[in-house]
């Protein structure tokens, strides 16, 4: 049943409709996102550049992006979320064409830098405004938009695949038409979903208009957004070079490798919020921390390309449960700062850790690189001991 709560003064918010643009934003975001990481093989063979020059791409997306989210989240709690979608969704579609037409690396470098500035800000509109919807339908639904993610990640990657195959496109010469496709379908949704965007923030920084002092279980949360954020970006942003130059096959064809971690991240966020009700957000995410860190495990030792697909597949289903759990708890029991603290950390690590990951390609090989992403999911394991075993006392149901 659509529920019609209060938006902004004098305006009212059509939960239905309102969750359904913000699942479109997600989607076209990951989409966008997906497109980019899955096409850096392609990109790589185009411009001639080895990893080095790939990390220093994501190293600078990844501070434009967290600059941008100081920025946003200013702009989201004066003025909502609904002109923070509208300003940085354009700035990423055109930071894709601008790597679509780049001839050089210098321009493939300016196009990373505003796909940072703007997915910087949209991180922030979409779940300022995802919050939102949640609270007002009073029961979970953060999953399933970080689900739409996932589905556009998934699209994003499967255009290479498409694209390849009805040009008859290899190496470097997918990227263009990838990235005027995607900007085609991002323009074409830009107004409708943004217009359907709830206008206020309900993420706030103050409890009963005083300042709160953040809890010290909010740096554990934080810890555990560092772990799952290096985890989930390294697949996303390496995975598709990682089968390219391990099984050692066409940049095209290495997608496959973002296209398993964005189907079954996909399949496991449509399932969470069910997960999370029959057995506790303490299970659900230390059973996805084991299937991470043995998807990795696979990435460092396999080299078949069916087994590397098998790696990454379990790698995007088990992080896939980590982040909207964690984001709850931050949010149900700490308030406003500690979500806004745990997202900065989680995203701040998804956007800066793939360069780091970049770094360690260079120095130790692309599967020995995994180890560190690997390790990590092994810590969130032992970590989730913070996280509450039910839902009492932090279900948006039982919210005012």
């Amino acid at each position: 049943m659509t529920r019609v709560v209060d938006d902004a003064p004098g305006a009212r918010l059509d939960t239905t409709a309102a969750a359904v643009a913000v699942g479109g934003l997600f989607a076209v975001n990951g989409m966008l996102l997906g497109g980019y990481g899955g096409s850096l093989p392609a990109l790589r063979a185009k411009l001639g550049l080895d990893s080095t020059a790939i990390a220093i791409l994501l190293f600078l997306a990844g501070l434009a992006a967290i600059l941008t989210m100081q920025i946003g989240g200013r702009l989201a709690d004066r003025l909502g979320a609904r002109p923070v979608a509208l300003l940085g969704l354009p700035v990423i579609i055109v930071g894709c064409l601008v790597i679509g037409f780049a001839p050089v690396y210098g321009l493939a470098a300016a196009g990373a830098i505003m796909i940072g500035l703007g997915n910087g800000a949209m991180d922030v509109a979409m779940n300022a405004a995802g919050v939102q919807v949640e609270r007002a339908r009073r029961r979970p639904i953060m999953s399933r938009f970080h689900a739409f993610f996932s589905i556009g990640n998934f699209v994003g990657a499967g255009l290479i695949l498409v694209i390849s195959g009805v040009f008859g496109l290899g190496g470097g010469a997918v990227v263009l038409p990838l990235m005027i496709t995607m900007a085609v379908i991002a323009l074409a949704s830009l107004l409708p979903l943004v217009r359907l965007t709830p206008r206020a923030n309900p993420v706030h920084h103050t409890v009963d208009g005083v300042r709160s002092k953040i809890p010290a279980i909010a740096w554990l949360l934080g810890l555990m957004a560092i772990g799952y954020g290096l985890a989930e970006g390294t697949a996303v942003d390496w995975a598709s070079i990682h089968v390219t130059d391990v099984a050692r096959v066409d940049p095209a064809v290495g997608a496959i490798g973002l296209i398993a971690v964005s189907a079954f991240m996909t399949v496991i966020r449509l399932l969470g919020d069910r997960l999370v009700v029959r057995f506790g957000r303490r299970t659900v995410v230390r059973f996805g921390g084991i299937c991470a860190a043995a998807g990795y495990l696979i990435t460092i030792t396999a080299t078949p390309l069916p087994l590397l697909v098998l790696g990454w597949a379990l790698v995007g289903f088990g992080v896939g449960m980590i982040a909207p759990q964690v984001y709850a708890v931050a949010g149900h029991l700490g308030g406003g700062r500690v979500l806004a603290l745990v997202v900065t950390f989680g995203y701040a690590t998804f956007l800066m850790g793939p360069a780091v990951t970049g770094f360690l390609v260079r120095q130790l090989g692309i599967q020995h690189a995994m180890i560190l992403p690997g390790v990590l999911c092994l810590v969130i394991i032992a970590l989730a001991v913070v996280l509450p075993k039910n839902d009492d006392g932090i279900n948006p149901r039982q919210e005012s």
